[in-house]
This record gives C-alpha cells, structure tokens and sequence, in this order.
C-alpha cells in the first residue's frame, strides 16, 4: 500500500485564495489555514498557475508567519502548463523537460517557503511528454528530498502506465462529480485502486450548484430528500456519494468560506445505505442501472 494515508480525506484546494478568486490578505490566508486544520484538512493543493503564477507566493509567506508545523500539512502542487498571463508566453503551451520540471519544482519550492513538497504532480498530459525525461526529473527531486512523492493531474490509464514505465506514479487528480462521473467508468478509478494510487478531485460539486438543467433538477429532487433524512447539507451528502467509492477519491474543494469548509469536512463521516448512492447515480443518469 502506498502512503496515501497520510492526505486529509477532504483537500483544500488554494485556486481561488489569490488574485484569481478572494485575494486574501495574509492574515485572511493564516486564518484560512488554521481554520482547515482544526476542521482536519491538513492537506493544501495548489498550483503554480494559480493567481498567475502568484498564489503559491501568498501562501508561502502566510505560512511561514502563522506558525505551523510543517509536518502537521501535506503540500501538494502541480507544473507543466505554460500560460501568457504571468510569464513571457506566445500561445499557452506545456513543459515537460527534464530541466524546466527541476526548476518549477525548486520554484515552487522557494514560493512556498517549505524544504519539500509532499506531493508533486505533472498538470495536464503533453503530446510531447517524453517518459525517460520526466522520469530522470523526477527521481532527480525524489533523490534530493525535494518531493516526497510523485503524481500526475487529468492524466488517462494509458498515460499513467506510460510514465510509470520509468517512474512510480502515486496519485492521479481528475475532475469528478455526480455530474462528472468518467473516472468511473473510464478505467481512471480502476486503475487507482489496482495499483494504490491516491486517486483526487477537482470540481467535487460539479455543475450541481453552478447550472439548472434537466440533469442537475433531477440531482436536487433526490438530494432534498436525502439531506432531509440524514439531516446534513445538499453539499455534504454530494461529497459523501464520492468518498463512497473504493478509490476514495479526495474532494479538492475550492471554497474560501469558513462554513462550508466545516460543512465538507462532516462528510467524512456520513456513510450513505448502498440504495441512497445508487438513487444519486439514477438522478445523475436519468435512468436506473442496467
């Protein structure tokens, strides 16, 4: 078994804490922080794009002014994607090289004002990624105690496998949710569970409280009653649904709001009757199982 163990169940995701969302002043950041801890989110991820290329700055001086014990958080941070806001770029691209990986790495290093990163990951695949590259980047980091582990984000089996060819994959990051379920059905989960990976994902809610649509009313029908009879927020028992399935996916969520951190967290312990997930997947679906 890999040591997945060690991430909180429930992530916090750092996207919109910078100039992309919040803009969270320091203290706002710190407070934050302490906040997610308490609620037992110990894990932070983050990206080097975030806040064009900014947040991971923020945080990093917030961090190291609120006096927390580095080994009581997990720092989970991604590269590759080439944007033209925030560096001298024509067109957005990715990098992959065996030079640019070590030298995002130590950047994010030094942002983040911390002696290593718990989890570091690849964004997005390239067509031009070249296995032995990444992998002689990676164990160049993993040697030097840079990283402590190594993962990728919306990568497919196929891509994994590839990679793993030359380096230990241990996560995979994916966009999921009852509107959103691929993973599962994609081999993305299967291959999660096969082979231990921590198995993360962005978007947890999905469009379930961003769009109305045939889909999401049928998902509010049945999630009214199933926030009745547990006596817990719609949100909780969304979460609930994913935490469900054997590859435990990780909700990275994105909210800055005290109360819905608090809120997420409880999801934890909610353990939905195998009919009520299933009734969740019909609504999604908009028909019964085969």
């Amino acid at each position: 078994m890999q040591n997945t163990g060690k991430y909180s169940k429930v992530i916090a995701g750092t996207m919109t804490w910078g100039s992309w969302g919040k803009q969270l002043s320091k203290h706002g950041m710190i407070e934050l922080m302490e906040h997610c801890l308490e609620n037992g989110l110990t894990t932070f991820d983050h990206a080097d794009i975030y806040g064009d290329y900014t947040t991971e700055a923020d945080f990093g001086k917030a961090f190291a002014e609120s006096g927390i014990d580095r080994s009581q958080i997990q720092i989970v941070t991604k590269c590759g994607i080439q944007m033209t806001s925030g560096r001298d770029n024509r067109l957005k691209h990715y990098n992959y090289s065996k030079d640019y990986i070590v030298w995002s790495a130590e950047e994010s290093l030094r942002k983040l004002k911390t002696e290593y990163l718990d989890l570091f990951l690849l964004h997005r695949p390239s067509p031009l990624m070249h296995p032995s590259e990444i992998g002689e980047a990676v164990n160049h980091l993993l040697e030097n105690g840079k990283i402590k582990q190594f993962g990728v984000s919306n990568f497919t089996p196929s891509q994994v496998e590839m990679l793993e060819s030359v380096v230990k994959v241990e996560a995979n990051q994916v966009e999921f949710s009852l509107t959103h379920t691929a993973p599962m059905y994609d081999g993305t989960f299967d291959d999660c569970i096969a082979n231990k990976r921590l198995a993360m994902a962005w978007s947890p809610l999905g469009l379930v409280f961003r769009e109305e649509n045939a889909q999401t009313v049928r998902i509010h029908k049945t999630l009214s009653q199933l926030g009745k009879k547990y006596g817990v927020e719609e949100s909780e028992v969304l979460l609930a649904w994913m935490l469900k399935h054997p590859a435990v996916p990780r909700p990275v969520i994105g909210t800055t709001t005290k109360e819905r951190i608090t809120s997420s967290a409880k999801a934890v312990q909610l353990d939905l009757e195998l009919q009520d997930w299933f009734a969740l997947l019909e609504a999604s679906q908009g028909q019964e199982v085969p």
